[in-house]
């Protein structure tokens, strides 16, 4: 059996299409997890730290942790990245800041707040455009549990 073959009958909730991406992105570079994996590491690294220190703190607190714990599984992590904005030939040199990127991939936007708002999506959908991301993370340490204040969003 084949690697490809093993792993197909390994992940069977992966759509071809994912799998074959996640194949693309081991050949381009194999030393690079593919966005998935990063994203993976990233919910399971925010839900023991959430388990462990609960609902409520500052975002600030839980940005530093989840950072520290990521550095500590391996990963590339970036904390309040400036993130330029062109305009009609004009530069803003800080457009905006990240939260987090990880891998120089995925763009993570904490929050602490008792409720995410379509506002918070939205406004994590035009930082992974500004920023030529494809995915981002939405993670509010605000809610009770946190598999709820988890959002996934694919540009």
């Amino acid at each position: 059996m084949t690697e490809d073959a093993s792993k197909q009958r390994q992940e069977p909730f992966l759509t071809q299409s994912t799998q074959r991406t996640q194949r693309t992105n081991m050949k381009n570079n194999p030393d690079k997890p593919a966005l998935n994996e990063v994203s993976g590491v990233v919910v399971d690294c925010a839900v023991q730290i959430h388990r462990k220190l609960g609902p409520g703190l500052l975002e600030s607190t839980y940005r530093m942790i989840l950072a520290h714990e990521l550095h500590k599984r391996g990963l590339l992590v970036e904390q309040e990245v400036s993130v330029p904005i062109e305009w009609d030939g004009l530069k803003v040199e800080t457009g905006f800041r990240a939260d987090m990127i990880v891998e120089d991939a995925v763009i993570i936007e904490l929050k602490s707040v008792e409720q995410i708002t379509a506002l918070h999506k939205k406004q994590l959908f035009t930082y992974m455009r500004l920023a030529d991301k494809r995915l981002g993370l939405l993670i509010n340490f605000g809610q009770v549990l946190l598999k709820d204040g988890i959002v996934r969003i694919v540009n």
